[in-house]
Formats: C-alpha cells, structure tokens, sequence
C-alpha cells in the first residue's frame, strides 16, 4: 500500500518525543511492507539530510520560545484564519500546495494525518481518501489544564480560546476519518464518540540496540526530558520546588535534556548536562531514574526509554500513563516525600547490598524482553488496522475502549 504520510515536522531527527512517536509509525509502516512518503517542515539549525521517502516542504522555527518574532505572525494569522494558534504555526500555502502537488501526481491509497494541528489540510482530501488520524494526545485538554492555571485575563481568553478550536479540529478530524489512532484508552474513549474506530496502539521505545550492560554509574539521580514543552518543565519544577527538599544534600543528581538552563550553578549537587547525544547512555549511567511528570497526555517516549536502559525507575502514575504491563523494578510515586523515600530505597539497595552483575544482567534482559514483545504486538497491531481498512470492516477494532458504558 502506497501511504502519504503528513507531519509537522520531519520526525527522523527524533528531536523530540512526538517525533519518536512518529518515527515509531512510521518504522512499523515501512517495516511491514509499505510504501510510505513523509511531508513535513525542517527545523532552521537541521543539517541533517532528508531521507528518499521524506519531502521537505520548507526550514521553519517549531518551538515557541526560540521563534524570535514569528510567534507575533502564528498569533496573528490564527485570528486571520480562525485556526487555532498551534495550528497557524504549522499552517502555509506552501505545505498546501506541496500536498496538492503530491496527490495531484501521484495515487496514494491512505493518507495519515499526524497531529491535531494539521486538521486544515483535510479540505485537500477527497471524499474517496482512506484518512487515518494519528492523536497523539487530547490536545483540547491539554489547554484546559493551562486554562485553569491561567491568572491573568489575556492568558485566560488565550486558553479559552485556544482550548475550543483545537477541540473542533479534533473531532472533525476523528469524524472524517476512516480510522483514529491513538496511544492510550483514555484518549481512545474519547474518540470512540466520533468514530467506532478508534485504536489504541501500545507504541514501543525506539531504542534497538540494547545498552551496555556493564555500564558505568555516573550519578546517583538521572532525570532527563525536553524541558521545552510545558508540560515537562512543570514536571521538572515540581521535583525541585517539593521532591528535591526532602532528599540527602550528599546525593548527585544529573539533569539532561534542553530548556532546563535556569538548572545550571542552582542547587549544589546537581549537573545539569543540556543536550545529550545519546540519551540511552545517559539512564544507563544513573543508579535510579526519575521520571516527576505531573501533567501532559498521550504516552512517554523517556518512560519507555527508561525501561529499555536497565535502570531502577521512581515515577508518577502520569509518567507511566499508557503502559500497565510495566516490567519490574519500577516505583509509582505521586507524593513528593513518598518520591523522595523510593528514590532512597532504591539508592540504598544499590550502595549498601550492591548490586550484582549477575542481578543487573537478570534486569536488563527482562527489560529487553518486554521491549521486544512491546514492539512485536505494535507491529502486529499496525498490520491488523491497515488490513481492516483494506477489507473495509469499519466494525473491527484492534483494541475495544476501556470505558464501554456510552
């Protein structure tokens, strides 16, 4: 099958967890067998080059706080086009006309629209086109949850704003679409109002090659993210401000990942270590992990991650959304003294007992097998979704929504 692929921004950099999301998809799409041609925008700094199945429509700024003045511009054409404002971001006559162009020369017998943000290139689409929708989070709530925790007016009516339009262009999208894929049930449930065929897909952690299992321990505390998007930083500010009082001021803990610069010469036993190259390496060389999410939807690519590194894990039952078979060695922790306790515990069986390398090889493997059964039950589910489009049974469903009472 010949499968048009239309994205923000080019995900093979994997800059970002909705881009490895992304490149997950697209990894299985290709993996079982299809033809799959991927449109998105480039990042200005991207030197990397495109792939032979990625169109590039133009370099444009994608993160907020590093646009310079083009947030003005967003804002702007938002209000012009009645899009909402993280739409306006990504809207442009020439990723229109690209898209034309694509289809114009060329049959393809689905079309994925990834992202609720792009719901303004469904026009484009005839009645004929097998639509999928990738939702990788409930966007609508998301910018309910900042709406609430708005103080002033202007962010207020921003939010308020923001929260309505992006919600129509979700439900229009999973309403014209032949199928809606999403990460987890909760979002899952909520689509199934719109479309019978709304899937959960359990996606897996990117990562194939398995970390070294004798690998070094660089810190006590290894917590890593984008710290760029909201959702994370507040994540990241709630360890500090309330997780962080309660542990041992003798402990390192090192903090990778951009946007979390206000991190550097604060607090005497951290590192903050910015960008790391690989980031795989890094969970491997912290004795416990932390992963403090408080808020965000869909699923988290560093949690899958961390499962594959072989690390001890303390997270927050946000954090671990979307993933309920979770291997072992893994702490769920909403309180922050209950947090800063595991994190402890987990800290004083690896000094006081150490750990064997026979016991860390024993983690390590089930961690990867659970990895591999991960991927090999995404894959299938890929499979069986895709055919079911080819059959036309609008009726099957590769998982039936948690919540059955509608």
């Amino acid at each position: 099958m010949k499968i048009l692929y239309l994205t923000t921004v080019l995900p093979s950099g994997r800059r970002t967890g909705g881009e490895i999301a992304s490149q997950c998809f697209i990894n299985a799409l290709k993996q079982c067998g299809h033809e799959v041609l991927v449109v998105g925008y480039q990042r200005p700094d991207d030197t990397k080059p495109k792939n032979d199945h990625e169109v590039v429509v133009e370099k444009r700024y994608i993160e907020t706080q590093k646009s310079k003045f083009y947030p003005f511009l967003w804002m702007v054409l938002s209000l012009l086009k009645k899009l909402p404002y993280s739409a306006a971001k990504y809207y442009s006559k020439k990723y229109l006309a690209k898209v034309k162009s694509i289809l114009y020369r060329d049959d393809y017998n689905t079309v994925i629209i990834d992202h609720a943000q792009l719901g303004w290139l469904l026009p484009l689409l005839s009645q004929k086109t097998k639509v999928i929708f990738i939702a990788h989070n409930l966007e609508h709530q998301l910018y309910e949850a900042q709406l609430k925790n708005a103080q002033k007016y202007v962010s207020k009516y921003i939010y308020k704003r923001e929260t309505r339009l992006i919600k129509e262009m979700e439900d229009n999208l999973a309403a014209s679409s032949k199928q809606v894929w999403t990460l987890t049930s909760h979002d899952s449930n909520y689509f199934y109002n719109q479309n019978l065929c709304s899937k959960v897909f359990h996606l897996p952690s990117i990562r194939t090659v398995p970390p070294k299992k004798s690998a070094i321990k660089h810190c006590d505390i290894g917590i890593i993210g984008s710290w760029t998007w909201k959702a994370n930083k507040y994540g990241l500010e709630w360890f500090f401000q309330v997780v962080y009082p309660y542990l041992p001021k003798n402990i390192s803990i090192h903090v990778a990942g951009s946007g979390a610069e206000w991190l550097a010469q604060q607090y005497p036993n951290v590192k903050y270590c910015g960008f790391v190259p690989d980031a795989q390496a890094f969970m491997a060389s912290a004795k416990v992990i932390a992963i403090p999410s408080i808020s965000g939807g869909g699923i988290q690519i560093k949690t899958l991650d961390a499962i594959t590194s072989g690390s001890p894990i303390v997270a927050t039952t946000v954090a671990m959304r979307g993933i309920l078979d979770y291997p072992s060695a893994i702490e769920i922790a909403d309180e922050p003294e209950y947090f800063a306790r595991s994190l402890m515990q987990l800290l004083a069986l690896d000094d006081r007992y150490g750990v064997s390398e026979v016991e860390r090889t024993k983690l390590l493997d089930s961690r990867l097998t659970w990895s591999v059964l991960r991927r090999e039950n995404f894959y299938r589910s890929i499979v069986r979704a895709i055919d079911s489009i080819e059959s036309n049974d609008l009726a099957y469903n590769v998982n039936l929504p948690v919540n059955k009472s509608r």
